[in-house]
């Protein structure tokens, strides 16, 4: 690798060592890389957005302001469409992103897709087939099948791409991979991780009946490739699909993109051997994932990285208190207000043969090594992973550094890209086929294939059939 110009300095020990990016905005003057990015031959680069509420909106907001010219908009929804078009009204409008590609294809260099988790793949992959650079949100699809697809015609392609877990662009959670690679906590042999989710409705089964599809909702285009269903009114659009196993992947495939980042980049956490429903209430009715779960990951020997686990915990479930008792003091009482029924908590626990990391933040931006008395002198190791130069918050940030690939303005490249996200949104989706085994089921898993080689029955659920017009 080339001299890294874009070092942030040394920073002193403090008892959070992680940082979260800077507050403002603006490029970082003063590098030469950075400065080049002004006047690239490809700064007038144009995007098309799919998916353009909610995440979606600040997604095409965010790479619009690194100077991509926004031409073409895309939502299911006219109303959630015609909202966005307020601030890009040059750019045309479709419902359909299928349409849209067809009509913009020799128009556009970037497409974003900001959809449930069920389209991803379908929109991701006919537009890096179209050789267009794609920004994908979180988890970056719906099946284990797809995410392996997703980083395969990436690497066919040669796209630029990145999903968006934006955790990623924070200094602190790159300075935490650097802590734990040099050793300073030793062997990982078990990571905790627990997340304050769902807060969406889980476990319940269809809701019967149907409402009449609002004037302006292009349902056929919602549902795309999973299978028809009958409108009904809250249930799954604009916001509950996240629970439902037909569009979402549940708590787990939501947050675990984020809150496992860490620790998968820096132990390499990919292709487990093993997954176990510990806690199970199972798939409700064929429909929504469980309100709560927990999950067991096994994970073999990698090169010189020992075996380890990882351990899942969601809607209130909690590590046990061999692992809450190691945490600082202010963090424990916040754990037993939430046993006493207060807000949930979110966490990572990464346990060494030397001394533990601690993260509280879904993100990984902040951590703490513990005993704290054990690290009092620690010093950081030499850093190691490139810093992003751009100072904004961490969304934007993530949006720099993919336009800034794009341009072929910064050599570092993005780090969410789908070789790193296909493979770990690939290695969290494996959870939950555990989640349609029986509480306590081991499901031995061949990660290169695909398949659970103990349990037949599961490997339907790897991938699906898709409606037709909507394959991939």
């Amino acid at each position: 690798m080339t001299e890294n110009v874009f070092q942030t300095g040394k920073t002193s020990r403090r008892k959070f060592m992680g940082h979260s990016a800077a507050a403002g905005a603006g490029f970082w003057l003063g590098t030469q890389a950075v400065a080049k990015a002004q006047d690239s031959p490809l700064q007038s680069l144009s995007g098309a957005c799919i998916g353009v509420g909610g995440k979606g909106s600040s997604d095409t907001s965010h790479i619009a302001e690194q100077g991509v010219k926004i031409v073409g908009l895309c939502d299911v929804d006219q109303g959630t469409l015609t909202k966005k078009a307020r601030e890009f009204s040059d750019a045309a409008q479709f419902t359909d992103f299928r349409e849209m590609l067809d009509q913009l294809g020799d128009k556009i260099d970037i497409v974003s897709v900001s959809t449930p988790d069920h389209t991803h793949a379908a929109a991701a992959i006919k537009a890096m087939r179209m050789k267009k650079h794609i920004y994908c949100q979180k988890p970056l699809t719906w099946s284990i099948r797809e995410a392996r697809m997703m980083r395969e015609v990436a690497a066919e392609t040669g796209v630029v791409t990145q999903m968006g877990n934006q955790g990623t662009s924070e200094d602190g959670l790159r300075e935490a991979v650097e802590v734990i690679r040099s050793g300073a906590i030793g062997d990982v042999s078990e990571i905790h991780i627990w997340s304050n989710r769902p807060i969406w409705p889980q476990g319940q089964g269809r809701p019967e009946g149907s409402d009449p599809i609002p004037d302006g909702l292009n349902w056929d285009a919602w549902i795309g490739p999973a299978p028809m269903r009958p409108f009904k009114q809250g249930a799954y659009h604009a916001f509950n699909w996240r629970g439902w196993v037909d569009f979402g992947t549940g708590a787990l495939g939501d947050m675990a993109c984020h809150t496992t980042n860490l620790s998968v980049m820096a132990l390499e956490l990919w292709d487990p051997i093993a997954v176990t429903a510990v806690a199970n209430p199972g798939i409700y009715q064929g429909e929504t994932y469980p309100g709560s779960s927990t999950i067991k990951f096994e994970f073999p020997k990698r090169g010189d990285l020992p075996a380890c686990s990882f351990h899942w915990y969601d809607g209130g479930n909690l590590p046990g208190d061999d692992i809450i008792s190691q945490l600082p003091e202010s963090f424990q009482k916040r754990v037993q207000e939430q046993r006493e029924g207060k807000r949930k908590t979110s966490g990572a626990v990464l346990i060494g043969s030397k001394g533990i990391l601690f993260s509280p933040d879904d993100y990984g931006a902040k951590y703490i090594l513990l005993p704290e008395n054990d690290f009092a002198d620690f010093k950081l190791p030499e850093q190691s992973v490139p810093r992003i130069p751009f100072r904004a918050g961490n969304d934007q940030r993530q949006k720099w550094e993919f336009v800034a690939t794009v341009k072929g303005e910064y050599e570092p490249g993005t780090m969410a890209n789908f070789g790193y996200a296909g493979r770990l949104t690939e290695t969290i989706l494996v959870g939950n086929l555990a989640l349609r085994a029986g509480e306590g089921q081991r499901i031995e898993w061949d990660a290169e294939k695909l398949i659970s080689t103990n349990r037949p029955e599961i490997n339907q659920f790897v991938h699906r059939d898709y409606r037709s017009g909507w394959e991939l």
